[in-house]
């Protein structure tokens, strides 16, 4: 099961700054727009580090090093002072208007390829992300930020409930409030241990992060460096759980297929397929009742359930077309310190 451990993390010093003027959203969503509001609203904000710009004697990369490791001198950037675990939850309201909570914990996850142990990926990753965050990695020797895994251990949400107010909050700009708890308490710290070390884990968000990680951390073990933090990367692991999760539709178009493929009759290998009428604006809430994907042709919709395992095995189904074949989905940086771009 994969290794979990607390560490002692590198947080701004609410003293200093004003979280609320510091966050910024993941670096691979953030237009050129947004990205210069940010770099005006605060000289401390962690797009300064994240997506860095060039400088007159030095690149990007090398900008962003020189400008954490100044954060930290200034104090404006502060090591906690032993080991801990990051309790950390969002609030925010769903498209429905109803207000909801994501719950979870922040923790030094261990390193292993994706697909080979008990990290599971789900998406394939491109060279380009890859390299810019393994210079972003180098630079800083730190996380930035923490990638986003999914427990099958039950019980882990329930761990993250929590008296008392938080060591940090702030709001960001689309009004999901941010609230962070340090974790030193022995007995919650085995617990959560523990739990996050039970199951496997999925990746959610962060697979070029991941396989960045690794590639590092190969570096590093090449360069003769003994086990250490490069062997980690900060993770934030929550229970995959229905109250935890908002999920809703993503849309994929699908082009190229050779002509003489039927693709509900190739679909419905794997799904049990319901007419749906004409797609209309109501179709995303009836995939939602159904729990049903949905297939979607010029003049028809179709809600699309996953069939039986049982049935999924069917003798005369034959081998899926090539272009409709699962493809293995490959693997993806720590460093000697950790930092994310929220409050923590």
């Amino acid at each position: 099961m994969p290794g979990f451990e607390p560490f002692a993390g590198i947080r701004y010093d609410d003293e200093k700054v004003a979280l609320d003027r510091v966050v910024a959203p993941p670096y691979d969503v953030i237009s050129p727009d947004d990205r210069h509001r940010l770099e005006e609203r605060s000289p401390y904000n962690v797009v300064h580090i994240d997506l860095s710009r060039d400088e007159a004697e030095r690149d990007r990369y090398a900008a962003a090093g020189c400008r954490f490791d100044e954060w930290l001198a200034a104090n404006v950037l502060v090591n906690d002072p032993e080991p801990a675990f990051y309790v950390y939850r969002m609030g925010y309201h769903d498209a429905d208007g109803r207000p909801r909570q994501t719950s979870g914990v922040i923790g030094a996850l261990e390193l292993s390829v994706p697909g080979e142990g008990d990290v599971l990926p789900h998406e394939r990753t491109m060279p380009k992300p890859k390299d810019d965050r393994l210079n972003v990695l180098r630079a800083c020797r730190a996380n930035l930020s923490p990638i986003w895994v999914l427990s099958l251990a039950e019980g882990l949400s329930a761990l993250c409930e929590l008296p008392g107010p938080p060591d940090a909050r702030c709001t960001d700009d689309e009004g999901v409030h941010h609230r962070l708890w340090r974790i030193t308490q022995p007995g919650i710290v085995s617990a959560m241990a523990d739990a996050v070390r039970s199951a496997p884990v999925v990746i959610a968000d962060g697979h070029h992060r991941y396989e960045t990680a690794l590639a590092y951390r190969d570096e590093r073990r090449a360069a003769s460096a003994g086990p250490g933090a490069h062997d980690q990367i900060m993770a934030f692991a929550v229970e995959l759980a229905e109250e935890q999760l908002s999920i809703r539709p993503i849309h994929r178009l699908l082009s190229g297929l050779d002509p003489g493929v039927d693709l509900l009759e190739e679909l419905s290998r794997a799904f049990e397929p319901f007419d749906a009428g004409p797609p209309t604006e109501s179709l995303p809430a009836r995939m939602a009742d159904a729990g049903a994907l949905a297939l979607v042709l010029p003049e028809q919709a179709w809600l699309l359930r996953p069939r039986d395992a049982q049935d999924d095995q069917r003798s005369d189904a034959g081998p899926a077309p090539e272009g409709l074949r699962p493809r293995p989905l490959p693997a993806m940086v720590p460093g000697e310190r950790r930092v994310s771009r929220g409050p923590f």
